[in-house]
């Protein structure tokens, strides 16, 4: 990333900038399908419906994904729960979500060229060629007490990094609640094998090209599919 834009979009208190999904070493990983199936997560985990869909896209995922979740969840402590807002994206709204927010950068910053802007925008919406919610291998989640109250996180799910000052990067700094919270989150789903994007504390996967590249895969074994 050019340093101009890196100091644009830097975070206090993290040394240097996280690996992007725009970045070449994540879009050069290939993908060898293994053709597993996309599952409904409802009646397995929590679902929350704020981005509910006509056909329930928004509540699948890859089994292999649902079944580290579920995995997750038996990690975290009582009376603490998952709760899944977003799984599967089809593609034409994948384009969409990401093409309005770089459509909003650009009123925002005027002065990015198009290949900045293409940058900056991938902090937030991957690119369609790497997605990894169009491929079921992406969920978007939070946590809730036994009642269903969502926990604090430092910043609600799907805040960008302007409305939010960039404490939704997964390591900026946020209160200390938050940070307790964050942090019992990460360890669970990090022990039932999800990866992270850093830029966004409630996005995590398995399979897809973000997770090859952070867990030194030869490829990804989960590509773009259909519901």
């Amino acid at each position: 990333m050019p340093e101009s834009l890196h100091d644009r979009f830097a975070v206090p208190g993290l040394a240097e900038g996280p690996v992007l999904i725009s970045d070449p070493r994540v879009t050069a990983i290939g993908v060898r399908e293994c053709g597993e199936k996309l599952s409904d997560v409802r009646g397995r985990l929590r679902v929350d419906g704020r981005l509910a869909d006509p056909a329930g896209a928004y509540a699948h995922l890859r089994e292999g994904l649902l079944a580290r979740l579920e995995e997750a969840q038996e990690r975290l402590p009582a009376g603490c729960n998952l709760v899944v807002v977003e799984g599967y994206r089809p593609p034409a709204l994948q384009t969409k979500y990401f093409e309005d927010y770089k459509n909003e950068l650009r009123t925002t910053f005027p002065l990015m060229s198009d290949a900045e802007l293409h940058v900056a925008a991938s902090r937030y919406v991957s690119p369609i060629e790497v997605a990894p919610h169009t491929a079921g291998a992406a969920v978007d989640l939070t946590l809730c007490d036994g009642d269903g109250v969502e926990l604090d996180m430092g910043t609600a799910v799907n805040a960008t990094p302007e409305q939010s000052g960039g404490a939704c990067y997964t390591a900026a700094p946020v209160g200390a609640e938050a940070r307790r919270n964050r942090d019992v989150l990460r360890a669970a789903l990090e022990a039932a094998g999800l990866v992270n994007y850093p830029t966004e504390w409630w996005h995590w996967s398995y399979g897809d090209r973000y997770w090859a590249m952070t867990r030194n895969a030869p490829a990804a074994v989960y590509g773009p599919v259909e519901l």
